[in-house]
């Protein structure tokens, strides 16, 4: 990891740039002496999606958004969109806010990437509440694969007009192909299993209902049955809610269900607070 940022005790809000790798995240820090959050995006989504989540949650926590790289207004473009890029961003992002343990909160992509950090740093994860993503599930297929490249090529050019709003990446359609194809690939149950039976710090899961955009019939409520055989081999983890909004619209819709959710793990880090 490559990171300029000096360090920073976090008591004042900051909004600015954080350098990593052969980029920069936008990032915005509410500071204050609260426990710290950090919110995962979806993977082509922004730190604006939270912002109901936030104002439930209130000045009690301390509140961490950024955009992924390409993402957003402000976020840099990189060589490097992969996955595990991803990951090394949350590294980047909590040492240049200077903090040693954060709630890990994500949706969707950002779910995945809540679930890899907290079970491979378990010792700076005070928890993590994963939203309607890291599903175990082997849904790409050779099929699937295609229909993903389709998509995005005959969404490249609206994509292409809303990019000046930050609302779409600075990415081409193929980059963003490949960042939906690696996820289906990781979030296979051979790759994904593992690595959720490796938490063990408190995780809740809140999953939508339904389907949403890019998807079809009841594929995205196939993915969700899988969850109940995660929890069942794992204790930390278990499920908080499961609401009616679907994947597109859960942190609009029950934005609460998620603030719940952030709460109900928070008070578990609290000394002699049940695991």
């Amino acid at each position: 990891m490559t990171n300029n940022a000096t360090p920073a005790t976090g008591t004042t809000a900051w909004t600015g740039m954080v350098p990593v790798d052969d980029t920069a995240l936008a990032v915005t820090d509410t500071g204050g002496p609260g426990l710290p959050v950090v919110y995962l995006n979806g993977q082509f989504a922004t730190q604006g999606y939270w912002r109901r989540v936030l104002a439930d949650l209130g000045p009690q926590l301390r509140h961490i958004t950024y955009d992924e790289r390409a993402r957003g207004r402000k976020s840099k473009r990189s060589a490097d969109y992969s996955f595990e890029a991803a990951v090394r961003d949350v590294d980047a992002v909590l040492a240049a806010r200077g903090v040693e343990r954060a709630l890990l909160v994500g949706w969707s992509y950002g779910a995945f990437v809540g679930a890899h950090f907290a079970s491979r740093n378990p010792q700076r994860t005070v928890g993590a509440v994963l939203v309607d993503g890291a599903l175990p599930y082997d849904w790409l297929t050779e099929e699937m694969e295609q229909r993903i490249r389709k998509q995005f090529r005959q969404w490249a050019p609206l994509m292409a007009l809303m990019r000046p709003t930050g609302l779409t990446p600075r990415m081409t359609h193929e980059q963003m192909s490949e960042c939906n194809i690696e996820l289906g690939r990781i979030g296979s149950a051979r790759e994904l299993g593992p690595v959720l039976d490796a938490i063990t710090v408190p995780t809740r899961y809140v999953v939508a209902s339904g389907s949403s955009l890019g998807s079809r019939g009841d594929e995205q409520e196939m993915i969700r049955a899988a969850l109940p055989a995660v929890t069942e081999r794992n204790p930390h983890i278990g499920i908080s809610a499961k609401v009616p909004s679907n994947h597109g619209a859960i942190l609009k819709k029950d934005f609460r269900a998620v603030a719940d959710a952030v709460r109900e793990v928070a008070a578990l880090d609290r000394p002699g607070a049940g695991r």
